[in-house]
This record gives C-alpha cells, structure tokens and sequence, in this order.
C-alpha cells in the first residue's frame, strides 16, 4: 500500500511539473492597436514643414502688429519660372538674371487700414543670395500685376502677380515675405 501511495504520489507530481511546463507553449494574450486618422484642416498654419517653419505653397499665415492694431493674412499660391504668360521685355543687366519669374500672391486685411506692395517680397537661394523685386510695374509686366501702395481696407484683399528677374539655371529655394512689421514668413519653393 505504501509503494501505491508513494507511485500515486509521484505520478501526481509527474503531471504536475508536466502541466507547468506546458505554461511556455501558452500564447501570449493578443495585443490590440488602435488607429487614429487626422485629417489636416486649412488653417493658416496647417501647412507648416515643422523641421525649419516654412510653408508649402499655398499656405496662408497670419501677421499681426498689436503696436498698430493691424492684423493680416499672407499666401503664396504659386510660383513661376519662367513666367509661361506673354513675355514681357528680358530683364536689363543691372538688374541680374535672364528670364522672369513670377509669384501669385495675397494680401487680405483682418483688422486696421494697410497699404501692400511687392516690396516685402523677394527670393532667397540655397547659397544665401537674394532677389528684390525691382520695382517695375506697367507695360508688358506679368498681368494681373500684384499692386503697389494700394490701401486694403478690412475684409478686403489684394492679388495678383510679382516679378522677379532670375537666373534661368538657378531656381530658388524660398519666397520670403518681410513687412515693416512682425517676423518674416518663408514658403518652400517647388523643385523645377
């Protein structure tokens, strides 16, 4: 009875350590992921490379001067070169490049009175150099031209086209808009 008792005991310890070690074939319980889609809006600000704050074409960005109770939105909605309308006469020498390119802008006035010009707009390059508007307007230049000291007033906009005189074997890699007030805004300028 004793050799029983002791077998019958050892056969339970036996299926005990077996069920035990059946423990590392046991799967582990299923993870569950959950997926979040966002969907960017148009907000002045949606349009951001966050890794150096330049805006995708077609951005729009708030500038506000709180000293003067101005408020105002800035876009760049697209960029030309060469400019593929009629050709107006080829830049002179003296005021650099070979061909023209154009930005299609916008200006509209949330708060306050402000007078818009294609002077707070230029052109940067990759290796630092910059083209200024020159201050042409008229004639044969890209139409609709984007005017010069206009006054918009609020709830009004301004548009249209800015010319520059570029190299036509350089593009370049922003559009910076710099008025008299606030921090600049840049918008990534397309690969050709």
């Amino acid at each position: 009875m004793r050799n029983r008792t002791a077998i019958a005991a050892i056969a339970v310890l036996g299926a005990s350590a077996t069920a035990c070690s059946s423990g590392d074939s046991v799967k582990p319980a299923p993870t569950v992921t959950v997926t979040k889609t966002i969907t960017a809006s148009q907000d002045t600000q949606a349009a951001t490379d966050t890794s150096n704050g330049v805006l995708k074409m077609g951005a729009k960005r708030d500038a506000v001067d709180d000293t003067n109770d101005l408020h105002i939105t800035v876009q760049a909605l697209e960029y030309q070169q060469p400019y593929k309308g009629p050709q107006p006469q080829k830049p002179q020498d003296f005021q650099g490049g070979d061909t023209w390119a154009t930005v299609k802008a916008k200006v509209c006035t949330i708060k306050g009175d402000v007078e818009v010009s294609q002077f707070p707009w230029s052109l940067a390059y990759e290796d630092g150099t910059n083209v200024e508007v020159t201050g042409s307007s008229g004639g044969d230049m890209p139409k609709p031209e984007f005017p010069m000291g206009k006054k918009v007033l609020p709830g009004r906009c301004a548009a249209g086209l800015i010319a520059f005189p570029v190299d036509s074997k350089q593009r370049p890699d922003r559009l910076v808009y710099e008025p008299e007030f606030g921090e600049p805004t840049e918008w990534a300028i397309p690969k050709g």
